[in-house]
């Protein structure tokens, strides 16, 4: 019979990853198996600089995790070598870090996840991947807004010269 201590502990490891499910904007879970050091060093990384948190999680943690947080469709997920990747930022980040990584090594594959609070099936999680990221709506978006004021400064500058070639 498994010790207070133990119980309690695991108990805890169960309360913090239900946290990080509650908290989400998205959560995308991979098997790893395969990797090597140098290629989840650089997985970390680029999910790091996307304010994306990995986690190696044990299956039954994560199975009693997702279920308290009213994601018992994950469940099935759970097995075998299982890491998720958690974002309470950007909701495209992790699926769009990780779809490109899949896609470039045969070591990791997207078995599912939340996003936006909704679990996601794996051709969810692709289509969304295939969006463009938040950085790259704004600019899209800055671009939008900023065109007719060009145009408008482009047609003074017109008017502007071609008084200046009528004046002289």
């Amino acid at each position: 019979m498994p010790k207070k201590a133990v119980i309690d502990a695991k108990a805890k490891r169960v309360e913090a990853v239900t946290e990080k499910f509650n908290n989400a904007t998205s959560a995308i879970i991979i098997n790893y198996r395969g990797l090597n050091v140098e290629e989840v060093t650089d997985l970390r990384k680029q999910l790091r600089d996307s304010n994306v948190a990995f986690n190696v999680i044990k299956n039954n943690i994560a199975v009693r995790a997702s279920k308290e947080a009213g994601y018992e469709e994950l469940g099935d997920l759970f097995k075998g070598p299982t890491a998720v990747a958690f974002s309470d930022e950007d909701p495209i980040a992790p699926a769009k870090i990780l779809k490109n990584f899949a896609d470039n090594t045969d070591a990791v594959e997207l078995k599912g996840g939340v996003l936006e609070n909704k679990v996601a099936s794996l051709d969810e999680i692709e289509e969304f991947a295939s969006l463009p990221s938040r950085e790259e709506s704004i600019s899209t978006l800055a671009n939008i807004l900023q065109a007719p004021v060009r145009k408008f400064a482009i047609a003074v500058k017109a008017v502007a010269e071609k008084d200046d070639g009528d004046a002289a």
